[in-house]
């Protein structure tokens, strides 16, 4: 029986983020992750400094109903949560959105995004004794992407590989390796 939670450095890491398969399929479900949902992606102060600088660049891709949202409140707002979060239109797209052929794109795709939506389905928790949690976050939306990968027999830790080391390091990523083969010996 796998333990619930592995621990690297001060990250708590929950065993389903090794054993669950996961490869986005942006073709099946065309983006919906940045429409649907009840608040913005989750943002540092930082990655808001980061979205105001880059805004200038990206200003003319955004629609009008997203300038008038930043026009009034900016690129991020506090939540019902208390979180700050990206802004959104009408109670559903990030700001950042475009659609182009049916598709809901990001308009920041080729700039570092927020790393909450890089890490995304994995949600990131700040815990009170200073470690981080990492959990995933299953959603309906995100069903086309569980088969993808079961059929590509990718982990969720492998398709995030880049945003883990990004968020983490690749010191980081290279002992979550070595977690994840242990888990696999444990399987066996």
């Amino acid at each position: 029986m796998l333990p619930p939670l592995i621990q690297i450095g001060d990250v708590l890491i929950a065993t389903d983020i090794f054993t669950e398969p996961f490869c986005c399929d942006i073709d099946a479900c065309r983006g919906i992750c940045c429409v649907e949902g009840d608040a913005g992606a989750p943002v540092t102060h930082e990655e808001v400094a980061a979205l105001e600088d880059i805004l200038p660049k990206v200003w003319n891709h955004l629609s009008a109903s997203a300038q008038a949202v930043i026009d009034r409140q900016g690129v991020a707002y506090i939540d019902e949560e208390g979180d700050l979060v990206t802004s959104i239109v009408n109670g559903k797209d990030c700001v950042f959105t475009c659609h182009r052929d049916g598709c809901c794109m990001c308009t920041i795709e080729d700039m570092p995004k927020p790393i909450s939506c890089a890490l995304y389905p994995i949600r990131e928790v700040h815990l009170k004794n200073g470690l981080i949690g990492l959990n995933y976050h299953r959603w309906h939306v995100c069903r086309q992407a569980v088969e993808k990968g079961r059929e590509l027999n990718m982990p969720l830790y492998v398709f995030l590989k880049a945003p883990l080391i990004r968020r983490f390091g690749q010191e980081w990523y290279d002992e979550l390796l070595i977690a994840a083969q242990q888990l696999q010996a444990i399987e066996k």
